[in-house]
C-alpha cells in the first residue's frame, strides 16, 4: 500500500473522529436526549437495528422504491433528452414541463401522489419525478455541448444520422448524464424517505422515521437516518464501480 494512500485513508478517519467528536460535545452542552442524542446512544441504537430481521426487510423494500423509480427517470430521462438535445421544437415544447417539475415543491408531489396511488407507489413516483428533470437536464447539455467541427465533417461526408447519433452525440453527452446520474441517485434516497414518511408504507424506512418521532425514540430516529446516509453512499459508490467497469469513467 502506498505512503499517499495510508495518508488519505488517515485523513478521512481523522475528518470522521473529527466531526463525531464536533456532535459529542454538543450533545453534552445540551444535555438532553430529545433534541440531541450523543454519538453512544445512536450507535447503540444503531447496532440494535442491525440485529433485527425486520431492518433488512425494510431497507429491502426501500431500496426496492428508491432504484426502481431511479431507474425509471434515468431511462425516460435519457431517452427524452436525447430527442430534446437533437430537436428545437421539442426542447422547447418540453423544457416548460420540466421548469415546473424543477421548482414544485416536493411537499406538494408528495401530497399529489398520495391522492393518486397506493402508499407502496408514492415514493416510487415521487423519485421518479424528482429524477428526471436532473437527468433529462444534464442529457440535453450533453447533446447541445457536441463538438460542431465534428458534426459538421459528417454532414460533409453524409454520414447516417444513426450513426451520428451514437458515436458523436452518446459520447459527447456520456460524461453529463453520468454526473446526472450520480446526482439524481443521492436525490433519490432523499425524496423517497421522504414520501414514506406521509405515505407510511408497511416496510419503509420513513415508517420508522415517523414511528421514532411519535414515541420521541430520537437516537432510534438517528439511527435510521445514518442507514439512509450508508445506503446512499453505498449505492452511489456502486453507480460510479459500474461506470468504471465499462470504461465510462472520468
Amino acid at each position: 500500500m502506498r505512503v499517499s494512500t495510508i495518508q488519505s485513508k488517515l485523513k478521512k478517519i481523522f475528518i470522521i473522529l473529527f466531526w463525531i467528536s464536533i456532535w459529542g460535545i454538543i450533545s453534552l452542552i445540551i444535555n438532553r436526549e430529545i433534541y440531541l442524542p450523543s454519538p453512544y446512544s445512536t450507535l447503540k441504537a444503531l447496532y440494535k437495528l442491525l440485529f433485527l430481521q425486520e431492518t433488512y426487510t425494510t431497507i429491502l423494500f426501500s431500496s426496492y422504491r428508491t432504484v426502481f423509480g431511479f431507474i425509471l427517470s434515468c431511462f425516460l430521462g435519457i431517452l427524452f433528452g436525447y430527442f430534446c438535445g437533437i430537436s428545437r421544437f421539442l426542447y422547447d415544447l418540453f423544457n416548460p414541463l420540466i421548469n415546473i417539475m424543477r421548482t414544485v415543491p416536493v411537499m406538494s408531489i408528495i401530497i399529489i401522489a398520495l391522492m393518486w396511488f397506493k402508499d407502496t407507489n408514492v415514493p416510487i413516483f415521487v423519485a421518479f419525478l424528482m429524477c428526471f428533470p436532473i437527468v433529462w437536464t444534464n442529457t440535453v447539455m450533453g447533446i447541445k455541448n457536441a463538438d460542431t467541427k465534428l458534426l459538421e465533417m459528417c454532414k460533409l461526408y453524409n454520414i447516417n444520422k444513426f450513426r451520428i447519433i451514437k458515436s458523436v452525440y452518446f459520447y459527447s453527452a456520456l460524461p453529463y448524464i453520468k454526473a446526472g446520474m450520480i446526482s439524481a441517485l443521492g436525490i433519490g434516497w432523499k425524496v423517497t424517505s421522504a414520501a414514506e414518511v406521509l405515505s407510511l408504507p408497511k416496510y419503509s424506512i420513513g415508517r420508522f422515521l415517523y414511528d421514532s418521532k411519535v414515541y420521541l425514540e430520537i437516537p432510534d430516529l438517528f439511527a435510521w437516518t445514518i442507514i439512509i446516509v450508508m445506503l446512499s453512499f453505498m449505492f452511489e459508490k456502486f453507480l460510479k464501480t459500474i461506470f468504471k467497469l465499462g470504461g465510462y469513467d472520468d
